[in-house]
């Protein structure tokens, strides 16, 4: 039964994606960060369950990355929309969000099962997302404007979402040619 504990919090991950969004957008935001991070929480927690005690399944494979995607994406889009964070900012977090999955989805379709996980770089830039979107979060409940760490944050963030989407691009576009490569030498 405890094996499922990983895709439970998954689950719970994204039960959460709703009440936080509806907290941002009432500005309520020191709730908003105390749910937000028992969600960024609940990210770590699974990860190292399904590592650490080999609780891993097919499904996990999907939830995780979903939840992580529709926490941090409707997080960022409210955030934009309330004023909080950079509309190119959140822009650049939800086009590569949309280029893994539009990528993955098209990959899956043309040459078979994925079988990716996630890069450092891809687990850096999750991380970094979570802590810039709570010390926005944070700011904003102490009724101030982000400081030097918000931005640096920020500029972590986009550095590395673009690092990221580009690693995701040219890893799958690289496995994309050597399976058409195989397949062309097999007819």
């Amino acid at each position: 039964m405890l094996r499922h504990l990983p895709n439970a919090l998954c689950v719970f991950r994204m039960l959460l994606v709703v009440p936080i969004a509806v907290l941002l957008a009432r500005e309520e935001y020191g709730i908003t960060m105390w749910v937000f991070g028992l969600a960024a929480l609940t990210d770590g927690l699974d990860g190292f369950l399904a590592k650490r005690f080999g609780w891993t399944s097919e499904l996990g494979k999907i939830l995780d990355p979903l939840a992580d995607k529709l926490l941090l994406v409707s997080v960022f889009i409210t955030l934009a929309a309330v004023g909080l964070v950079p509309l190119w900012l959140a822009g650049a977090a939800v086009a590569r969000d949309l280029t893994i999955t539009g990528g993955a989805i098209a990959y899956k379709c043309f040459f078979g099962d994925l079988n990716g996980r996630p890069t450092p770089v891809s687990k850096l830039n999750t991380l970094c997302q979570i802590l810039y979107l709570l010390s926005v979060v944070g700011a904003a409940a102490a009724d101030r404007a982000g400081g030097p760490v918000v931005t640096a944050l920020g500029a972590i963030v986009f550095a590395t979402t673009v690092v990221s989407g580009l690693d995701y691009v040219i890893t799958y576009t690289r496995k994309a040619i050597a399976v058409s490569r195989e397949r062309r030498q097999r007819a």
